[in-house]
């Protein structure tokens, strides 16, 4: 079943309307959904390296969009919207506290939100509700997504066919590592 999943994964990064599920993908991720871009990204880029880069700007774009309709949830929606995500991610009780001096390191926050497993959207709704600078949110945020997804572009172009010769060998070692980063992340979000 994973083989048939990993084929059919592969198959839908060759479609022609893959850039768009990616934009689609990137965009909620930043604001409310759990899965992110990577997922799509990866068999994207191993099926077409020579897109790697137009991959990686889409997903950035979207991204970034993403993050913005998430500031928009902290800033306007936030009792509406922003605090059952939040309360999803458990997040809610050190919100107060963290809200009283998030804006003085926001644009750290953003960064490392950006760049790490730890969910961007948690950082995007506080930076809504905190009144981050809008111009501090959207730079940090264009650093840190165009870092991660064009670093992760880079690597597969560079070392594409290895990387799927060693996946498409070890599938089921690689999607149990996935699983462990994914579950860690939120693990993570959850006890932080």
């Amino acid at each position: 079943m994973l083989r048939k999943l990993y084929d059919w994964t592969i198959s839908l990064a060759e479609h022609p309307r893959a850039l768009w599920a990616l934009a689609f993908v990137a965009f909620v991720e930043s604001s409310v959904f759990p899965i992110p871009p990577d997922i799509l990204m990866i068999p994207m880029i191993i099926a077409a390296p020579s897109r790697a880069f137009l991959v990686a700007g889409v997903a950035m774009v979207s991204s970034v969009a993403g993050g913005l309709a998430g500031y928009y949830i902290g800033w306007g929606l936030f009792e509406s919207v922003g605090r059952p995500v939040l309360e999803f991610y458990g997040k809610q009780d050190a919100f107060t506290t963290f809200a009283e001096r998030y804006n003085e390191y926001g644009a750290w926050a953003v960064l490392v939100a950006g760049v790490t497993p730890f969910p961007y959207k948690v950082i995007t709704i506080l930076s809504g509700s905190t009144g981050l600078n809008l111009a501090v949110f959207v730079i940090s945020s264009i650093l840190a997504r165009g870092l991660r997804f064009f670093v992760l572009a880079a690597l597969l172009w560079k070392f594409g066919p290895p990387i799927r010769d060693f996946i498409e060998k070890r599938l089921g070692l690689m999607f149990s590592l996935l699983m462990a980063l994914l579950i860690g992340g939120f693990a993570a979000v959850r006890y932080l």
